[in-house]
């Protein structure tokens, strides 16, 4: 018998046009082009004979799960999001697809946030989900507008400093 878990929070389904193509080109690039190539691979380690020691024959069966188990969340992902490509009513305000300048009121260090769905978040890009506290706690907010955020290292006070919106920010 499994161990239960309680059921995981549902993520928003919203996503950018760009977030939706690229999940869409990693979709088609699984299906038609590696999970054929690790599957021709893997027919080939199993013709090699005794499959209990044989380690590309592993490996190959594990890559080819993978890519399945990928495979089938994207098919079963993509139709249910939401694409938005359309600008807010109201641009001056911070809402889903907006590049956002803060700035911490207490050191003065600002950081520059764009708010996407969860399927495309990049730490590195500096692209942070729609359901992350940050976001949720700037959302609606305008330019010179305070707010607090309870964050993993404790709650800080951001200020507002720039809301921008378009895929390069400007």
């Amino acid at each position: 018998m499994g161990r239960w878990r309680p059921p995981s929070e549902s993520s928003t389904a919203l996503i950018t046009r760009g977030g939706h193509d690229r999940l869409k080109t990693e979709l088609d690039e699984l299906w038609r082009v590696k999970r054929p190539e690790v599957v021709k691979a893997l027919a080939a380690a199993a013709a090699e004979g005794d499959r209990s020691e044989n380690a590309e024959y592993t490996y190959r069966k594990k890559q080819l799960g993978e890519i399945d188990r990928r495979v089938r969340y994207l098919s079963k992902r993509l139709p249910s999001l939401r694409v938005v490509d359309t600008m807010p009513s109201d641009p001056d305000a911070v809402f889903f697809g907006a590049w956002v300048e803060i700035e911490q009121t207490t050191s003065g260090e600002s950081q520059r946030y764009r708010i996407v769905g969860p399927d495309e978040t990049d730490a590195k890009s500096g692209w942070i989900s729609i359901d992350s506290p940050l976001a949720r706690a700037m959302l609606k907010k305008r330019l010179d507008d305070e707010f607090e955020a309870v964050l993993p290292g404790g709650a800080a006070r951001f200020v507002i400093v720039d809301v921008a919106y378009g895929d390069d920010g400007g």
